[in-house]
């Protein structure tokens, strides 16, 4: 799917109602005793795979943008180009390969000091039976305020959505 995706961190979903949220993936709000989203969906496909489209630029090319970019090492950037020109993504603060990815993530230009400050994400890839991959996303680091608020709700089904979408891209194989 080449679709342009909303990002986990960026950009907008023209075509989609923000406030739907996929029912494959589960989408926990935590407000105590710190604010953070938790989400999780189960792909079909294995680890080695489900890692490959997330973490290299082919991969995220293929389910979330055409042109998507990922330098995996610390520091380095994990990027959607939207043809809408807006980019979206985040920095790799670091990861353990086929287990997990920590990013600080950029928030839709919309919000511009969540954008700035930048929130937490933690992306882990867990084996499950049948060579399926269970892909969770927790992301902390989120603040008081309108702005937060907003973007908080925002994301809750932005980031359902990108993870539906990674769904999606093996699902469609498997028919």
């Amino acid at each position: 799917m080449k679709s342009a995706m909303l990002l986990l961190f960026s950009s907008l979903l023209l075509a989609q109602d923000p406030g739907n949220v996929p029912s494959a993936v589960k989408v926990t709000r935590d407000h105590s005793p710190h604010q953070l989203l938790k989400m999780e969906v189960v792909v079909p496909a294995p680890v080695d795979a489900v890692w490959n489209a997330f973490t290299t630029s082919e991969g995220l090319s293929s389910w979330l943008t055409p042109g998507a970019t990922v330098d995996l090492r610390e520091g380095g950037d994990w990027t959607a180009r939207f043809p809408n020109g807006k980019t979206g993504g985040g920095t790799i603060i670091s990861f353990i390969p086929k287990r997990e990815i920590v990013m600080h993530a950029l928030a839709p230009e919309w919000f511009p000091t969540v954008r700035a400050e930048r929130t937490t994400a933690t992306f882990r890839f867990t084996p499950q039976a049948d060579s399926k991959t269970l892909v969770q996303l927790e992301q902390t680091g989120w603040k008081h305020g309108p702005e937060w608020d907003k973007a908080y709700d925002y994301l809750a089904s932005g980031n359902a959505q990108m993870l539906d979408a990674l769904r999606q891209r093996f699902a469609a194989r498997t028919k």
